[in-house]
C-alpha cells in the first residue's frame, strides 16, 4: 500500500486506498488487514490476544450499515461514511484499520516527552484549570504517570491500556482508589497487567446500576450521550474504543436494570 506525502488525515487517506484498489488491483483490505497483523505477530509483536481482527456488524435491517473492527492491539475503529451493504461497511472499516495499522508504524508515533506534556495540557485544560491544579485533580496525574511508564511505544501499542484508565475515570474509579489512598504507582502498576474484558466491563456495569439507584435515569443518559458521542467520532473517522467501551458498558447495566430507556 502507497500513501503518498502531504498532510496526513483520515479522509485523505481513506480515498487513496479506494483509489490504489481501483486503479492498480483490487485490494481485498479485510485479508490484508488481517495479514498486517499476522505478520506484527510473525515479528514478535506482543498481542495478548493473538493476531486475529474482530468485527462487529450493528444490526439493521436497511442501509446504511455499520460495522466496527477491534484489532489485536485493543484499538477499534468503524466504518466510514454512507454503506449500502453489510459487505461495504466492513470493507471500510478495514481500510480505516488498515490506514491507521500502517501510518502507527511512522516514527512519529511513537510516544516522546513532548507528547506527554502536550496530551497532560490538554487533558488539563478540559477540566477548566492551570495544569498544577488539574494533575492534582482526578486521574490527570495519573495519567501523566502512565504516559511516562510507555515512553518508546506506538499509540496503538498503548491504545488499550489508555481505555482502560479513561474508563476508571468516566467510571469514577480512580477517584475512588484515590479516596483510599492508593498511589499513581500501585494502580498503575496494577491496570498495566489487567486487560480490558468481561469481568472489567461487569464491574462498571454494576456500578452503573448502583448509581441508578440513587439517580433513577442517569444510565438512559449517558447512554445516549455515548451513542453520539460513538457516532461523531466514527463518522469523523477517529478511533473508537473509549465511546465503544462506555456504551457496551452501559447497554450492560441497561439490560440489567430492565425498563425502557429515554
Amino acid at each position: 500500500m502507497l500513501m503518498s506525502d502531504g498532510p496526513w488525515s483520515p479522509e485523505h487517506i481513506y480515498q487513496e486506498i479506494v483509489g490504489y484498489g481501483k486503479t492498480r488491483h483490487r485490494v481485498n483490505v479485510v485479508e490484508e488487514l488481517q495479514e498486517f497483523w499476522q505478520m506484527k505477530a510473525a515479528r514478535g509483536a506482543s498481542l495478548k490476544n493473538g493476531a486475529l481482527v474482530i468485527y462487529e456488524s450493528v444490526p439493521a435491517s436497511a442501509p446504511p450499515y455499520v460495522c466496527f473492527v477491534t484489532l489485536p492491539g485493543g484499538s477499534c475503529f468503524g466504518s466510514y461514511g454512507v454503506c449500502p451493504t453489510k459487505a461495504e461497511a466492513r470493507r471500510s472499516a478495514a481500510r480505516i484499520a488498515l490506514m491507521n495499522s500502517v501510518f502507527n508504524e511512522q516514527p512519529t508515533r511513537k510516544i516522546t516527552q513532548e507528547f506527554i506534556d502536550g496530551a497532560v495540557s490538554e487533558a488539563s485544560h478540559s477540566y477548566g484549570g492551570v495544569r498544577n491544579e488539574a494533575e492534582n485533580g482526578t486521574g490527570i496525574g495519573a495519567y501523566r504517570f502512565m504516559l511516562v511508564q510507555n515512553l518508546g511505544k506506538t499509540m496503538l501499542e498503548f491504545q488499550e491500556l489508555m481505555t482502560v484508565f479513561q474508563l476508571l475515570h468516566w467510571n469514577g474509579s480512580l477517584k475512588a482508589m484515590r479516596e483510599r489512598q492508593c498511589s499513581r504507582q500501585e494502580v498503575v502498576q496494577h491496570y498495566s497487567h489487567r486487560a480490558l474484558d468481561d469481568d472489567m466491563r461487569s464491574q462498571m456495569a454494576l456500578d452503573w446500576i448502583a448509581r441508578e439507584q440513587e439517580i433513577p435515569g442517569i444510565i438512559a443518559r449517558e447512554l445516549n450521550l455515548a451513542e453520539r458521542d460513538l457516532e461523531t467520532a466514527r463518522l469523523a473517522g477517529r478511533e473508537l474504543r473509549f465511546p465503544k467501551e462506555k456504551k457496551d458498558i452501559l447497554m450492560l447495566a441497561s439490560s440489567q436494570v430492565g425498563g425502557p430507556m429515554d
